[in-house]
């Protein structure tokens, strides 16, 4: 286990083991540098503002001040309309193992800079006892 230090971004062990099995899926860069990037922790470990899978985020884009409520999802569950975002999008990647308060950044597919705070996570499912989600 990684030492945590205030700032990091970090990943539950469950969480990256499932990330590193997506079968036939092309893990986007984005994503394979946030995952050489974390620190993993167990499940029981994960601080409550940390954005695990299937968190429910609000955020705040930082250019028009709109907030928007996502969960982060694995690929077979992402419906974008409902705002359930895959970890495989910019967005979802950028989001993982952020900590409330975070400016999340990512570029859109035409190559256009975003940014949004991480405002407030309405749910973790390890912060409500759930470690095998």
């Amino acid at each position: 286990m990684h030492k945590n230090l205030a700032g990091e971004r970090l990943l539950t062990e469950i969480d990256y083991a499932r990330l590193n099995k997506l079968h036939g899926t092309q893990l986007p860069p984005e994503l394979i540098d946030t995952l050489d990037s974390l620190d993993l922790v167990p499940s029981r470990e994960i601080p409550p503002d940390i954005v695990t899978m299937y968190s429910q985020v609000i955020v705040e884009d930082l250019d028009s001040h709109q907030r928007q409520k996502l969960t982060l999802c694995y690929p077979a569950d992402a419906e974008p309309h409902l705002g359930f975002i895959s970890v495989l999008s910019p967005v979802g990647a950028s989001l993982l193992g952020q900590r409330v308060g975070a400016i999340a950044r990512w570029r859109t597919p035409n190559g256009d800079a975003c940014a949004a705070e991480i405002v407030s996570l309405l749910f973790q499912p390890e912060a409500s006892g759930d470690f095998t989600t």
